[in-house]
């Protein structure tokens, strides 16, 4: 095995990463415009992340999550690949945990996947239903304190347990860094 060797100088640190963690939108797809892609992927880049991730879910998640009809996976889905192809940013990436599971997919449970395959801090971009939605499970308090969220737009209510946890959830378009 051939070993390459480096020399550096005394005091030599690499230069510290200047994006970080993974920005996940979580979400159906059915209702979300491109406008309101392009304001995550604006969002990303403007909190320097080095993922976003575009999760969609599965029809029977949206169907226990929400009770409202949706169009198939695969056509949300290629949806989402045509709009990623069309913005040619690389650090967008659609997936496609649900499509493989082909059923319901707890929440949990696509939270450990991303914290497996993708790099931390970790970051939820939600619409201010499916935030309600996350706050009224009963394993919120434990994930909120692993991640934060970041709301597309500012509730009209708000949930109690978000409004408990206030410090770690903030509004797309102010300004906070990561």
């Amino acid at each position: 095995m051939k070993r390459d060797i480096q020399h550096v100088p005394y005091g030599y640190e690499p230069p510290a990463a200047e994006r970080k963690g993974t920005l996940v939108f979580y979400d159906s797809f059915e209702h979300i415009t491109d406008l309101e892609l392009e304001q995550a992927a604006r969002t990303a880049t403007e909190r320097k992340f080095t993922k976003l991730v575009l999760y969609p879910l599965h029809e029977e998640t949206v169907r226990r999550m929400s009770k409202e009809p949706v169009s198939a996976f695969y056509k949300r889905e290629d949806r989402l690949h045509e709009w990623k192809r069309e913005q040619g940013r690389p650090f967008i990436t659609v997936e496609s945990l649900e499509g493989k599971r082909k059923k319901y997919t707890p929440l949990d449970s696509a939270l450990r996947h991303i914290s497996e395959v993708y790099p931390s801090p970790y970051f939820l971009y939600l619409t201010p239903n499916t935030a309600n939605q996350f706050a009224s499970y009963a394993s919120f308090e434990e994930w909120i304190v692993k991640l934060r969220l970041i709301l597309s737009e500012a509730p009209a209510n708000v949930h109690p347990r978000l409004e408990k946890f206030r410090h770690r959830w903030d509004i797309a378009g102010e300004e906070k860094s990561v």
